[in-house]
């Protein structure tokens, strides 16, 4: 991340460049080959090359032009009228026409300049506030593809035990089955095991190279590379709060809207006057008279009842929806807390109670069953194994859930937003 006294480029170069990069990074390379991808290069490719960014920057450059134009004031308007040049009686004569030109002006009162261009700057404020979200739902999306990628490459050493024991097993079986201590079903359930088995190993190789392809379709990439593996069974039980959330963050933005809005509708109880001043020419004897006329709407506060009251409704209607929001972002990290907890828990006791029993177990039976003898079959010797496989494939398991439960709350928490801030000064 960059100092906070790095000079920063104005808003509107801030958005040509995110345009550009987003442009640029559409028809970059993609990833190389043999290349250790870690989950913020993941994030920062797509934060700052996603098509979102060029979008997201557009949306900004409108609501900038939204308050450069709020800051126009009425138009002035010139006109000319012809009066009396076509008629009746002594007013048929076209020379007795009567042309007036003038010139017309608006005078806004009741601050509705100012109104009008803190209701596009508080428009400009939710439109950032809602880019954010957008990105940062995208980049929970590829935090959960890369975690299920973490958890597929996770699950490849498991089937690669898995085929070595089958087949230590099925060595070990034919040997058996040569000495005439186990029947020859024996055999062939050993082998039927090792094909299992290296199906198995086939089927996990395929699964994290397409879960790879998919993380990897973020950016335009493929899946020829490979993942840092090390944070998928980190398990930090941090604590987070609510009030961090962008969400709530994005409300606030609403409700200042609202805010706004409300200001400009209340501007509009006080009347503008208009002022109008011409020449007039005079057909008849060709004489010239200037003409001076003022005009003001009346009833302004009540033809503006309504407007007002549709504002403050929807002001009301904003600050409702942060304390609905609150209320739910708290109940879902509560939630999230409880189910990382609880799996910190189950893999702790795994750790510590299951698979070292069940390795004990296996190794117990081993011995016993390359002893000779009939006191252990292939059956124990099997069912042991498979023991190992299923507690190692269930941590696989917990710790899968327990970081996609990190990916939802940091999309809850906007964790990641520093580095959105970080792609747009790059």
């Amino acid at each position: 991340m960059f100092s906070i006294f790095v000079a920063r480029p104005s808003a509107r170069v801030r958005r040509a460049l995110a345009i550009g990069a987003a442009l640029a990074a559409l028809s970059a390379p993609s990833i190389g080959t043999a290349q250790d991808l870690s989950l913020s290069d993941a994030l920062f490719r797509v934060a700052s090359g996603d098509p979102v960014v060029a979008a997201n920057a557009a949306r900004l450059q409108a609501a900038e032009a939204g308050i450069n134009q709020a800051d126009v004031r009425p138009r002035d308007v010139v006109g000319i009228d012809v009066e009396d040049f076509a008629g009746t009686g002594p007013y048929s004569p076209i020379e007795r026409s009567q042309t007036t030109a003038w010139y017309e002006r608006t005078w806004e009162r009741g601050g509705k300049r100012e109104a009008r261009v803190g209701a596009a700057r508080s428009q400009l404020g939710v439109a950032t506030e809602r880019n954010r979200l957008r990105m940062l739902d995208l980049l929970a999306q590829v935090q959960a593809a890369w975690v299920e990628a973490l958890a597929a490459q996770a699950t490849i050493p498991i089937a690669e035990q898995r085929l070595a024991e089958a087949q230590r097993i099925e060595a070990e079986v034919g040997r058996r089955v040569g000495r005439a201590l186990d029947p020859l079903f024996a055999a062939e359930r050993a082998r039927t095991a090792v094909a299992q088995a290296e199906i198995a190993l086939d089927q996990a190789r395929e699964t994290a190279r397409i879960a790879r392809a998919a993380l990897a379709s973020y950016w335009g990439g493929t899946a020829d590379y490979s993942l840092q593996t090390a944070s998928f069974g980190i398990l930090d039980p941090t604590t987070v709060q609510a009030e961090s959330s962008p969400d709530l963050a994005a409300l606030s933005a609403e409700r200042e809207a609202a805010g706004a809005r409300l200001r400009l509708a209340e501007t509009g109880n006080v009347g503008d006057p208009t002022g109008r001043v011409g020449l007039r020419h005079f057909g008849q004897g060709n004489d010239v008279a200037i003409i001076v006329g003022a005009s003001i709407p009346l009833g302004s506060r009540a033809a503006n009842r309504g407007n007002v009251a549709r504002a403050q409704a929807d002001a009301q209607a904003a600050e409702a929806e942060i304390a609905v929001m609150r209320v739910q972002v708290e109940r879902e990290i509560s939630r999230l807390e409880a189910q990382r907890a609880a799996i910190l828990t189950e893999v702790s006791r795994i750790d510590r109670e299951v698979l070292p029993s069940a390795e004990r177990a296996v190794v117990l039976v081993r011995d016993g069953f390359a002893r000779g003898g009939t006191a252990f079959t292939f059956l124990e010797v099997s069912q042991a194994q498979q023991a190992v496989t299923d507690a190692r494939s269930r941590r696989v398991e917990l710790l899968r859930q327990f970081h996609l439960a990190g990916a939802r709350l940091d999309r809850l928490t906007g964790r990641h937003t520093p580095l959105l801030a970080s792609a747009e000064i790059r």
